[in-house]
């Protein structure tokens, strides 16, 4: 098979970098785009590349970010422009190639193999493009696989080209630790460091069965990937990768102090998923209820339905069945997450209970259309649980949707 010709586009501090475009005043100095500190969502989600000097860091509560850097500006996240300007990046890519595969708003896979141009040349159009047509600048890494492609654009930062080949991959990427390796998290590298593997080189030099037996079929997939050895395709730009899960997840503005607050906030959270489920044709087979407390420690768990559904009020149910059962209350609760997961389509056949109530689940699914449609003309406030009509601790911008897609387009 001849060798494939992939780039990895990443836009350098995306954000803060549109804030800048958007706001000129703001070039030269340090940025950070934050979360609201009144809503409690006070924590850095983008930073400029003088306040990543100064010691800025994502995830960094605002005050911190502060303290590291005196002179920060802290501006308010605007999403509808860094989706604009997100789309603006795609349609330089489309001129390259139609198999375009974004990675989050601001990465995204190109596949130029049949592009008369060499790949290099493309990548410093596109670079020199993004700058010129967006004021914006990107890193490109250039390869002959998506894995080493993208580890190529995070070798150089700000607006820089890296090409990665078959022949030089071994000395420009197997010094560098596991943990730049995609998909190799936080858990799998310090697992790997127990048994003495630091680097990329490290663990392409075990023996494959070695990694399966210690990570399973990930394991496998990461031995090959630091051998070169990846094969999955850039998926084609109108590709939409099938939804795993559609979750809700909110920071409180004040704790939860019982379950009572807590219910509340998970039957609210669980209107929006019902929603998504139906607008989507899916049905989830699970839920997950993730929460934070108020000393930001994590706890997560799942359970299995007992028959996949589309309604909200079957997975706030199961939502707060688990917190009754799991969560220990040691701590007041700052953040709650509810997700469905395990999604199927609703054409997908269904064993038959026998003692499930079809009929009523039918008539459910009915009155819960009918809402959706009266909440579409009149809005989505026009019709909601009187439980939660007095609920005071949701922030105004409650409305956070989150979409899990599929594994990695091979």
């Amino acid at each position: 098979m001849s060798s494939r010709a992939i780039l990895h586009s990443d836009a350098n501090c995306f954000y803060a970098s549109v804030e800048t475009v958007l706001d000129p005043s703001l070039r030269g100095k340090a940025v950070a785009v934050c979360g609201s500190t009144e809503e409690r969502h006070g924590i850095v989600l983008a930073k400029s590349e003088l306040a990543k000097r100064a010691g800025v860091k994502t995830g960094m509560a605002n005050w911190q970010a502060k303290e590291c850097c005196p002179n920060l500006i802290i501006v308010p996240p605007q999403y509808d422009y860094y989706l604009k300007f997100s789309k603006f990046l795609h349609g330089i890519y489309r001129r390259y190639t139609d198999q375009v595969e974004p990675f989050g708003m601001d990465e995204c896979w190109l596949d130029v193999t049949h592009t008369p141009q060499k790949a290099m040349e493309i990548a410093e159009e596109i670079r020199q493009a993004a700058k010129d047509e967006l004021g914006l600048t990107v890193s490109i890494g250039v390869s002959y696989n998506k894995i080493f492609a993208k580890l190529g654009s995070d070798m150089k930062k700000p607006d820089a080209v890296t090409e990665i080949t078959e022949s030089n991959f071994k000395e420009k990427v197997w010094p560098l630790p596991c943990s730049d390796l995609l998909y190799c998290g936080r858990a799998t590298t310090a697992k790997l460091a127990g048994i003495c593997v630091r680097t990329i080189g490290d663990l392409a030099r075990l023996q494959p069965e070695t990694m399966k037996r210690k990570f399973g079929k990930n394991g496998v997939d990461l031995w090959r990937f630091a051998n070169g050895l990846d094969t999955s395709r850039v998926a084609h730009q109108d590709y939409t990768a099938p939804a795993k899960s559609v979750g809700h997840g909110i920071t409180c503005k004040a704790d939860l102090e019982n379950e009572e607050e807590a219910h509340k906030v998970i039957v609210s959270l669980a209107q929006d998923i019902g929603y998504k489920l139906r607008l989507m044709n899916q049905r989830a087979k699970g839920v997950s209820l993730f929460v934070k407390d108020n000393q930001l420690i994590g706890y997560g768990w799942q359970t299995t339905l007992y028959v996949p559904t589309q309604d909200e009020a079957v997975i706030a149910k199961a939502a707060y069945q688990l917190l009754q059962e799991r969560y220990p209350w040691r701590q007041h609760i700052r953040q709650l997450t509810i997700s469905a997961i395990n999604l199927e389509s609703i054409e997908v056949p269904t064993q038959t209970m026998l003692f499930y109530d079809y009929e009523g689940h039918a008539r459910k699914s009915r009155l819960n259309h009918t809402i959706d449609e009266i909440r579409n003309r009149y809005g989505k406030e026009s019709i909601v649980p009187a439980l939660i009509l007095d609920e005071k601790k949701m922030p105004r911008d409650a409305d956070r949707e989150i979409i899990m897609p599929g594994y990695i387009y091979r």
